[in-house]
């Protein structure tokens, strides 16, 4: 009888470990992909939490995806056209769609989301400022617009498309919640948010009639310390990482490469990290201060001991070359000897003899760095830099919020500060909702109010054609490259690791592997 129930034990718990090795949910008899995230949910609110939303991308897509390539093409709508002047977008919804609750999605959802997200919901507002009239024509959904506005459709791959019927009675968005289950119209729906285990599930939805998935399942595991993340990958607890708009720690991957059966989708980023100056101030409002600045700086080393090389040297032009349209500017070099040469001409010298220069009217130079935690190091590599130059600074840390309120009142003269995939896209694109002194936002900057940049800015938006986008485009490099609105620091690499046993991984410049696409086509090896 021992024997009997010593050997049954065993059965037991061989099963159990080939479930968990396997990754099969053992209620439902289906493989369920794990991914870890150190991106964490802080309500289960699908409008008001960032990381919710971006999240909700797999249970209530967007009208348009951008696909591996950059090109935002059709999701929910399986096609769009554009009037010659630009101010009439029309989109054709896919009519095999249906909410998880069994009810047709319809192009009528299509026009309550963006009226609805317009009223409502304070980032979207531009929808109202933007769009004359939607109305809904067949099965298409048509969009008049008061000016011509080139980016509508990158726009409309961030928004979740929301079930009019579910939504028409929730008064304010932002702080509506709902653990669970969310009725969604993708391949899967978010089934249950349990936050405290950190854990979001999503289910197939029932009613899916797209192509197949080869899973049955999808978690998202969210960690808030990163050590045990990654030990939760090394573990198998988890199949792979995801972090929006960033990269596995580059110091990681050395372990997971040693304990072998780990992968990495790489890419290019479309983001990058890079030096702010406060342009309403002097001596960064001056051109010669900033080109100075510029040569001073040693990029490679930045690169080294930050992204452990995982990049490159990043031009004067600022974009990377992972996004479209990008033109060949010079590179930045390090130059100390020709810094000290430019702020000499320029009229900075030392008058006291105390080894830091004044300004050509005499004032001390006394800059600020404002940085945060995450950018520590490279503010006192920089502040290294511009001491061995002859420039005084001090460095003042501040949490996120602090942060944006000092950036928002001016209170700094230099900033070390990111931007994302989708911040490099906003606005008219190739980074200039970053620096457009006319933007808001608490990731932006706004210190550039020439009118020069101005004009390009809005000519990028009235564009009607890909040779006027390509042009214009080029016309915003040339102006990084020539006034240095922004210095960037390096240009890097993404690295997604994923366990072995997984393959057939697809990514795409702004979401990375958290894409429709990726759910559809990922399986177990």
């Amino acid at each position: 009888m021992r024997d009997d129930i010593r050997r049954i034990s065993s059965i037991l718990l061989l099963a159990l470990l080939l479930v968990a090795f396997t990754g099969v949910s053992a209620g439902s008899g289906e493989t369920v992909l794990k991914i870890g995230t150190p991106n964490v949910i802080k309500s289960p609110s699908v409008v008001g939490d960032t990381f919710m939303s971006l999240f909700a991308h797999l249970s209530n897509p967007p009208l348009m995806k951008m696909d591996p390539s950059g090109l935002v093409v059709g999701q929910t709508a399986e096609s769009y056209e554009v009037s010659e002047d630009g101010k009439t977008w029309r989109f054709q919804i896919r009519d095999d769609l249906y909410w998880s609750d069994g009810e047709k999605l319809t192009p009528e959802d299509v026009r309550f989301t963006f009226e609805y997200l317009g009223e409502k919901y304070p980032p979207a507002g531009w929808i109202k400022d933007t769009v004359e009239e939607i109305a809904v024509e067949g099965d298409a959904v048509v969009f008049a617009l008061n000016k011509p506005y080139s980016r509508l459709n990158l726009e409309f791959a961030t928004y979740n498309i929301l079930p009019e019927h579910v939504w028409k009675d929730v008064e304010d968005p932002m702080v509506h919640v709902d653990e669970g289950p969310v009725v969604g119209f993708g391949p899967f729906v978010i089934s249950r948010t349990d936050l405290a285990a950190g854990v979001l599930y999503f289910e197939k939805n029932p009613y899916w009639e797209g192509e197949a998935a080869k899973i049955g399942g999808v978690e998202i595991h969210m960690y808030a310390n990163m050590d045990v993340l990654s030990m939760a990958l090394m573990k198998g607890d988890v199949d792979a990482y995801y972090k929006y708009a960033g990269t596995y720690p580059y110091a990681n991957l050395a372990a997971l490469d040693s304990a072998g059966g780990f992968d990495v989708v790489e890419t290019d980023n479309t983001g990058l990290i890079f030096l702010g100056l406060n342009l309403r101030e002097a001596p960064m409002s001056d051109p010669a201060f900033r080109e100075a600045l510029a040569s001073a700086i040693d990029y490679q080393e930045i690169l080294k001991l930050d992204a452990l090389d995982y990049g490159s040297v990043p031009n004067r032009g600022f974009v990377p070359p992972s996004m479209g349209y990008f033109k060949e500017t010079e590179k930045l070099i390090y130059d100390a000897e020709e810094a000290r040469r430019l702020l000499e001409e320029a009229g900075y010298t030392d008058v006291n003899g105390d080894g830091f220069l004044e300004t050509p009217d005499g004032e001390m130079i006394d800059l600020t760095f404002l940085t945060r935690a995450d950018y520590q190091r490279i503010t006192e590599l920089l502040q290294e830099y511009l001491a061995d130059i002859g420039i005084k600074t001090g460095i003042k840390t501040a949490d996120q919020s602090t942060w944006i309120t000092m950036k928002d009142d001016y209170q700094y003269d230099l900033t070390v500060t990111r931007t994302t995939p989708w911040g490099m896209m906003m606005h008219a694109n190739w980074g200039t909702g970053y620096f457009d002194s006319r933007r808001t936002g608490e990731g932006v900057l706004h210190v550039l109010d020439d009118p020069s940049f101005h004009q390009i800015c809005d000519d990028i938006l009235a564009a009607t054609s890909g040779e006027e986008l390509e042009m214009y485009a080029h016309q915003v490099q040339d102006y990084y490259a020539e006034n240095l609105p922004g210095i960037a620091l390096y240009w890097n690499k993404v690295e997604t690791p994923y366990n072995s046993r997984w393959q057939e991984w697809v990514s795409d410049p702004l979401y990375g592997i958290y894409n429709l696409d990726n759910f559809l086509n990922v399986e177990r090896a």
